[in-house]
């Protein structure tokens, strides 16, 4: 913790007590806000005043001068906005809307004056006039119009404006370097975050008498620990599905989550959570319940079943409040057999089979994918000896979708580019398994050539005599069930999505040779562990495949379902 913490004042203030004069220094543009002052004023017109919620404003950053004057590093588009708005209220509901503060500039001496005098005849003669000039015509035409339609709609806006809006007061230390500060505002190196103005409540002057410094230095130590352990991919993605842009800085998971603002629309909703805190707990004990929580969280992490059941469950979308509310005051043993409980809610459909589901049934994709997916996690877990984690991480930067893990119908192939790509595709284990049909090879090898354009019905022809050699002999009912569906990575290549199981296969191969994350189940499907080496073929995937890969599937998932059964129909064939 620096001096400029140590000494920093950071607190919540309501329109009305932003009092005194603000001197805008040199190293601020000049006035520039236009289509935002609307904005702003439709913003404060709709908060709800059947609700306790507050609008809040961006954060004032400002330094005490000698003269008791604030130099106002950051907040200059926003006061001079709410001092316009002042300014045209005034017109329509008089003196009740008496602004309590004033601007003066280092370098445009005559803007405090133009904005004291501001009216609709003021001149334009510079481009910081002219934008002052936009913004109070727009002001008071919004007000005109409110005013038309409801004659109370001046003095409802100014209730709501004194009485539900209000903005973070940063007050640096006096001894902070306000260019330097400005520069680390505006280029976002210090980006006023919740998580930063919670950490600030612990660090600032304003709580020195209740955390000793010693204990302040220890507090930004053990912050910054949690937000360095937060990036940790692998625990980072167990927690959310959110990708990492869509936070700051990741401690936020966890102030939100003590905040019960997951997903809160207002901005510093965790912020203005813990301030409100502050003044009810001592902020040892409230620092203790974000570590606690923080352990918590991290607890089930190292927990190898915990963190396969909870990670499953965030996986779906599942929220992790609701997960995190589930735990309290539940043994780890209660915990568990909630967590499973919610899981199989997850995978009920009802009085059906998995086996009856179809992927060409957008209301079963769903179901036959969370099914997939829980399987893919829990084979993972139940590895001997706890040494494998699913890897949420991986699994969650990628796309993944339901793909045939034999397709027997070209789908959506309608492109001569796809078309040579697919037969390109099917040449080598063609030639692998094709004993008779010496024609096909060649036919297949020509039609791929740059110099050969290759027509619909010679696609066709092709397909099907390849199909013919890479397919069992069967009934296709099993095509869009559970027992030919994978969980395979999103593919621009249709012509791959289309192929036969070899060729997905000797992709898989390639894929696990370099390491490329695949998921537990579907690489043991393509590799050809659920089928004894004496049973079936390692080129083709049938039934004797499909009724292992679904005896194995009922053994893992026994505590969810009811044993998946397959079409009837197909069973015939085995």
């Amino acid at each position: 913790m620096d001096q400029f913490t140590q000494n920093m004042v950071l607190e919540t203030k309501s329109v009305p007590q932003i009092v005194g004069q603000f001197y805008v220094p040199a190293y601020q543009r000049g006035y520039r806000w236009d289509q935002e002052a609307t904005r702003l004023l439709n913003d404060i017109m709709e908060i709800d005043e059947q609700t306790q919620d507050r609008y809040c404003l961006q954060p004032i950053v400002v330094k005490k001068r000698e003269d008791g004057s604030y130099e106002l590093i950051d907040g200059q588009q926003r006061l001079t906005t709410l001092y316009l708005i002042y300014k045209v209220l005034g017109d329509f509901i008089g003196r009740l809307a008496k602004n309590k503060f004033t601007l003066t500039y280092e370098t445009r001496q005559r803007s405090a004056e133009y904005l004291e005098t501001i009216s609709a005849q003021s001149d334009e003669s510079n481009i910081d006039f002219f934008y002052m000039k936009r913004a109070y015509l727009a002001i008071n035409q919004w007000f005109e119009e409110q005013a038309a339609e409801l004659e109370s709609a001046p003095f409802n806006f100014f209730k709501k404006l004194t009485e539900r809006v209000d903005v973070i007061w940063y007050e640096a230390s006096a001894v902070e370097d306000s260019n330097a500060l400005f520069r680390r505002l505006n280029i976002g190196k210090i980006p006023l975050t919740s998580s930063e103005l919670v950490k600030a409540i612990f660090l600032c002057a304003s709580s020195e008498k209740e955390l000793r410094y010693v204990r302040q230095q220890e507090i930004a130590l053990q912050w910054d620990n949690i937000e360095k352990e937060l990036h940790d991919d692998a625990f980072w993605y167990f927690l959310t599905n959110k990708r990492i842009l869509q936070y700051q800085t990741r401690i936020d998971l966890v102030l939100n989550l003590i905040a019960k603002c997951m997903d809160s629309p207002r901005k510093y909703a965790t912020f203005f959570y813990f301030d409100e805190q502050r003044k009810k707990k001592d902020l040892f004990e409230l620092w203790e319940e974000i570590q606690h929580t923080y352990l918590v969280l991290k607890d089930w992490y190292k927990n190898h079943e915990l963190y396969h059941l909870i990670g499953y469950l965030i996986t779906i979308a599942k929220p992790l409040n609701e997960i995190y509310d589930l735990s309290l005051h539940k043994t780890k043993t209660e915990f568990i057999g909630a967590l499973k409980a919610l899981i199989k809610k997850s995978v009920d459909i009802k009085d059906r089979n998995y086996g009856e589901l179809s992927y060409e049934n957008a209301s079963d994709y769903n179901s036959i994918y969370k099914l997939l997916l829980l399987f893919n996690v829990l084979s993972t877990k139940n590895n001997e000896e706890e040494s494998e984690w699913f890897a949420f991480d991986k699994f969650k930067k990628s796309n993944w979708s339901l793909e045939h893990i034999h397709a027997q119908q070209s789908e959506g192939l309608n492109q001569e580019k796809q078309w040579k790509e697919w037969v390109r595709l099917h040449i080598p284990s063609v030639k692998l398994l094709n004993k008779d049909d010496l024609e096909l090879n060649e036919l297949m090898e020509h039609s791929t050539e740059d110099s050969h354009t290759l027509t619909a019905n010679e696609f066709n022809d092709i397909r099907y005599r390849a199909e013919k050699i890479l397919s069992e002999d069967m009934n296709t009912g099993y095509l869009h069930s559970i027992s030919n569906l994978a969980l395979l990575k999103k593919e621009d290549n249709s012509a791959l999505n289309n192929s036969t199981f070899d060729v997905k296969r000797n992709e898989i191969v390639e894929m696990d040779k370099k390491g490329q994350f695949i998921p537990f189940c579907t690489r043991m499907v393509f590799l050809k562990y659920y089928t004894p080496s004496n049973e079936g073929s390692l080129h083709f995937w049938g039934q004797v495949d499909r009724n292992h890969y679904i005896d194995y599937m009922n053994q893992v998932l026994t505590e969810y379902i009811e044993p998946i059964r397959l079409f009837k129909e197909d069973a015939i064939h085995g």
